[in-house]
Order: structure tokens, then sequence, then C-alpha cells
């Protein structure tokens, strides 16, 4: 399998920011870690390995990135309001910055599908909403959609535009309602044991069908934990049956 690792000084960050890419040829995944991880996450938890038959197949190119979670949401020591323009750099760094790195390294018309899961799970499904013209589609596997479940009560415009389950119920530019209606990859993915919520699944599901929203809920068993052989699991069964 291929694996090659690189990183720049990001201008939206002001620092240096690395990747990790796997694969040399299908659609891009774009990795989001969990919680305050990095981009070797996946890897050390055999994810990559759980899919390695896709990418060596050349079904799947994986680009894994890192969070800044530990600087913003995930860190108690900062300021809530500085936690909320830190998220909002790291957004600028992932569409200004990792998309037209990814489209340099497949094509301009490569479909992108980002993924994550638990916080990664948020940070994917809110980068698709938010950029549907970027992005092609999401795999979110045991998320929560509300990030005010995160900033421990602070709430702004930037909490707000980051929060699909806030600013999707009040979303009415046509333009962009269509561009996510055009896309037949949102996956929302969740189980029902220990640690799991599927209900916030749920509550996002209800958000897209109220707004003729094309969508795939899928609530696995009470078997199914939030634990990483639940993505081991969930990742490649949707790579090899939807894609």
């Amino acid at each position: 399998m291929d694996r090659h690792l690189t990183s720049w000084f990001s201008p939206s960050l002001h620092k240096e920011m690395p990747m990790a890419t796997y694969g040399h040829f299908g659609f891009a995944l774009l990795l989001i870690p969990t919680a305050a991880a990095d981009y070797l996450e996946y890897e050390r938890f055999q994810l990559i390995d759980s899919i390695r038959h896709f990418i060596e197949g050349g079904k799947v190119k994986v680009f894994s990135i890192d969070s800044i979670n530990n600087e913003s949401w995930m860190n108690d020591q900062m300021d809530p309001r500085q936690k909320s323009i830190r998220h909002q750099q790291w957004n600028d760094y992932v569409f200004k910055e990792v998309i037209p790195y990814i489209r340099t390294h497949t094509s301009p018309d490569t479909p992108i599908i980002t993924c994550g899961a638990s916080f990664g799970a948020l940070h994917s499904a809110n980068l698709f909403f938010k950029r549907p013209d970027l992005i092609n589609g999401v795999i979110a596997m045991s998320g929560v959609y509300d990030l005010t479940e995160y900033t421990k009560g602070y709430f702004d415009d930037d909490v707000y535009f980051n929060s699909p389950c806030h600013y999707l119920p009040n979303l009415t530019d046509h333009h962009v309602l269509e561009q996510i209606r055009h896309s037949h990859h949102i996956h929302i993915l969740s189980g029902s044991g220990s640690y799991e919520d599927p209900d916030a699944a749920r509550r996002l599901a209800g958000i897209l069908y109220s707004k003729g929203i094309w969508y795939e809920l899928d609530i696995w068993g009470s078997d199914i934990t939030h634990d990483w052989p639940t993505w081991r699991k969930m990742l490649p069964h949707y790579l090899g049956t939807r894609f």
C-alpha cells in the first residue's frame, strides 16, 4: 500500500500541519480525527488496515489530516471566543489548503468524501454541509451534530454556523440546498451500545428529511459500542457496499 507523509506551514492556522496519504487512485476519502487526536490516529487504531483492500485496489485514496481540537474545544484553559476563532481557522485550512492539495494529487473531478468518528463525525458532516460545492458527501460514524455538546455553554455566531443541528434547520439558500441534495453519499451511522448516541444521528436525519435532502441513517445494534472495533466494521462495510 502506498503511504506518503507530508506537511506544510498553514497560513490559516499559522503552524505546521502534517498529512498522511494512503493509496494511488480512486475517490478521495478525507479522514478527520476523533477528539484531540492526530493525523496518524486512524493508522494506529488499524482503521487504515481495515480498508487496505479498497486502497490497494484503487477504489479509494485516503487523506488523513490533523485536528486542532486540543487548541479549541478540547482545551479547558482557552477563552471560549478564542476556541471559536480557532475552529473557524481550521475550517479555512481545510477549504483553502487541504481541498486544493487533494485536487492537485487526484484530479479536478475526483469526488471528495469526508469521514470521521465521534467528534470527527461532527467535523466531517459540518465541512460537507458548509461547502457542498467543494465536498461531495460524508460518512459520519458515531457523531453528535450539536456543537454545543462540546462548548460548555458558550455560544456565538461561529458556534452556530459550525453546529449542523443549529444552522441546517434555518438554511434557505436554494443553491446550497440543491448542492447538498445532489449528493448521494450522506451516510449517518451509529451504534446503540455503550457511549453511543443514536438519537443524535436520528435528530440530524430528521432535519435533513425536513429539507428534502436524501440521506442514509443506519443505526446498528446494542452490541455496537463507541469504540474502534465499531468503526473498523462500519467503514469497510460502507466502502464495499455504497461506493
